[in-house]
C-alpha cells in the first residue's frame, strides 16, 4: 500500500474568506505600524532618487560609505535650503499680518451692515454669534498650534530617521538584492532583476518627474500672480505647486489662500477670482500636458484607481498617505503584472485600453477574413 500525497483543493468560499482575512490583517498592520512604515517608505523613495548619484560617485572610485555620506549631505542641504526659503517667505508674510487683520475687520463690518440691512439681523445678535465662533476658533487654534508644534518636532525626528534609513538602504543595496534572490529562490534571478528594475524605473521617473512638474507649475503660477499684481507671488505660486503631491485637486486647494489674501488686502473681488482662474488654468495644463509629457506612461494608473488609492491611503496614513498613494500603487501594479495570478488586478488599476469596434454581422466578418489572411501570408513570406 503506497501513500500518495494528495493536494486538497479548497472551495471558493473558503479561499475568499482566507483572502479577505489576510487583507484585513494586512491593512490593520499598515495602520498600527504607520509610525515606522511611513519613514521607511519615504526612505526607500529617496534612496531610489539618490541611487544614480551614489552610483556615479562610486564609478569615480569613491568608496561606498563616503559616496553615500556625500549623497546624504547634499540631500540635507536641499531640505535645509527649502525650509530656509519657506521660513523667509512666511516671516515676511507675517510682517503684513496686522494690516491683514485690519482689512479683515473692515470686511467684517461691511458684512455686518449688509446683514443688518438685507436680512434684518441686528448687530447684537451678530456680535453674540461672532464671539461664539471666535471662542471656538481660538480653542481650535490653540489645539492646532500645539498639534503643529508637536508635528514639527516629530517631523524633524522623522527627517533624521529617514536619513538613517537612506544611508543603510544605499549601503546594503547588494545585500537586499541577495535577500530577494533567496526569498524567490524558485524564480530565475533574471526575472527578479527585471521586476526590481521596473520598480526602480517607476519610482525614479515618478519622483524626478514630480520635482520637474513642481518647478514648471510653480513658475507658471508665479508669473500669473505677478501679472495680476499679487504680493508674495513666489511664495503663493510654489506653495500651490507643492500641492501637486495631492493629484487632481491639490492645486485647486492651493488657490484658496492667495485668493483670500488678495480679497482682504485689495478691494477687488475680480482680482481674487483672477487668482483662482490662474490656478485652475495651470492645473488644467498640469493634468493634460505637463504631467503626461514629463512623467510619461511609466506610472500608468487610470484616474478611477488613482482616486480610490488616494482615499484608501489617506484613511490609513493621513497626509503622508496622500503623498505616497500613487508611487505605492504604481509599485503594486508592477508586482501584479509580474505574478500570473494577479495580472487581472494589474490590468484593473492600469490605463484603460481603447475598445475595438464590434463586428456588426457575420457577413462583415467574412469580408474581413480574406484581408487578414493576406496580411498573415505577407508576414510569413517576410519571415
Amino acid at each position: 500500500m503506497t501513500n500518495r500525497a494528495t493536494e486538497v483543493q479548497q472551495s471558493f468560499p473558503v479561499r475568499l474568506a482566507a483572502t479577505l482575512t489576510s487583507m484585513v490583517i494586512l491593512v490593520y498592520a499598515f495602520y498600527e505600524l504607520k509610525e515606522i512604515l511611513i519613514p521607511l517608505v519615504f526612505a526607500i523613495l529617496f534612496s531610489v532618487l539618490l541611487f544614480p548619484l551614489c552610483s556615479r560617485l562610486e564609478k569615480w572610485r569613491i568608496p561606498r560609505i563616503p559616496a553615500v555620506l556625500i549623497c546624504l549631505v547634499l540631500m540635507l542641504a536641499v531640505i535645509v535650503g527649502i525650509l530656509y526659503a519657506v521660513t523667509t517667505q512666511i516671516s515676511s508674510f507675517a510682517e503684513v499680518l496686522p494690516q491683514l487683520v485690519k482689512k479683515a475687520n473692515i470686511v467684517l463690518n461691511n458684512l455686518q451692515l449688509y446683514a443688518d440691512e438685507h436680512f434684518n439681523i441686528d448687530k447684537k445678535r451678530q456680535l453674540t454669534e461672532a464671539r461664539k465662533y471666535m471662542s471656538t476658533a481660538l480653542e481650535t487654534g490653540g489645539t492646532l498650534l500645539t498639534t503643529t508644534l508637536l508635528a514639527t518636532t516629530s517631523t524633524l525626528t522623522d527627517v533624521f530617521i529617514v536619513l538613517l534609513f537612506v544611508f543603510f538602504f544605499l549601503l546594503y543595496r547588494d545585500f537586499f538584492r541577495s535577500f530577494f534572490y533567496k526569498v524567490f529562490g524558485h524564480t530565475r534571478r533574471t526575472k527578479v532583476d527585471t521586476v526590481l528594475a521596473k520598480i526602480y524605473d517607476v519610482v525614479k521617473d515618478y519622483l524626478a518627474g514630480l520635482v520637474l512638474v513642481i518647478l514648471v507649475t510653480g513658475t507658471l503660477m508665479t508669473v500669473g500672480l505677478m501679472i495680476l499684481g499679487v504680493d508674495y507671488a513666489v511664495f503663493f505660486g510654489f506653495f500651490g505647486a507643492s500641492l501637486v503631491l495631492i493629484p487632481y485637486f491639490g492645486i485647486s486647494l492651493g488657490s484658496l489662500l492667495p485668493a483670500a489674501y488678495t480679497l482682504v488686502t485689495q478691494d477687488n473681488p475680480l482680482k481674487a477670482l483672477g487668482v483662482i482662474g490662474v490656478f485652475l488654468f495651470v492645473q488644467a495644463l498640469e493634468g493634460n500636458f505637463i504631467t503626461p509629457y514629463i512623467v510619461g506612461s511609466k506610472v500608468s494608473i487610470n484616474p478611477l484607481a488613482a482616486i480610490v488609492a488616494l482615499l484608501l491611503w489617506e484613511s490609513l496614513w493621513g497626509l503622508p498617505g496622500l503623498i505616497l498613494a500613487l508611487p505605492l500603487t504604481a509599485i503594486l501594479k508592477v508586482l501584479f503584472d509580474s505574478i500570473e495570478d494577479l495580472k487581472p488586478y494589474g490590468f484593473l488599476i492600469g490605463e484603460a485600453e481603447k475598445p475595438r469596434p464590434p463586428i456588426k454581422n457575420l457577413q462583415e466578418l467574412a469580408d474581413q477574413l480574406p484581408k487578414r489572411a493576406k496580411k498573415m501570408g505577407k508576414v510569413e513570406e517576410k519571415d
